[in-house]
């Protein structure tokens, strides 16, 4: 693998739309789960449903992290990289952005009815 990939749940309209927000914005892959490869999947933790992922050759960014690294990219030498550098210095941050995701995350049907796309899965070819 040579390129940065976003895998997110393409059953899910909210997913969709971040998606759909950083394949226009940046660089990176974006791969739903129904289109996991096996060398991918691999890579993913067991749990791998319960969040989105972002995969480096290095890494597997997951959950809250996968947004930052993907939110990163989008302005890759500007402030949104700078301000994400700054936060890794306070020990509660991780914390805090895993909390943050979680509650949107688990709230995906409330925030969809603002933010949503018709998933991948759901589109008629």
């Amino acid at each position: 693998m040579t390129e940065p990939t976003l895998v997110f749940d393409d059953d899910c309209g909210f997913c969709t739309w971040w998606a759909e927000f950083f394949d226009d914005r940046t660089d990176v892959r974006i791969v739903g789960f129904t289109d996991l490869t096996p060398e991918l999947r691999e890579r993913l933790p067991e749990d791998y449903e319960n969040c989105s992922h972002f995969v480096t050759d290095d890494a597997v960014h997951s959950c809250g992290a996968s947004l930052e690294e993907g939110l990163a990219r989008v302005d890759d030498a500007g402030v949104v990289r700078e301000a994400v550098g700054f936060l890794r210095n306070f020990e509660d941050y991780e914390r805090l952005r895993e909390q943050g995701y979680r509650r949107v995350a688990d709230n995906r049907d409330f925030w969809g009815q603002y933010l949503s796309k018709t998933p991948p899965v759901r589109r008629e070819e």
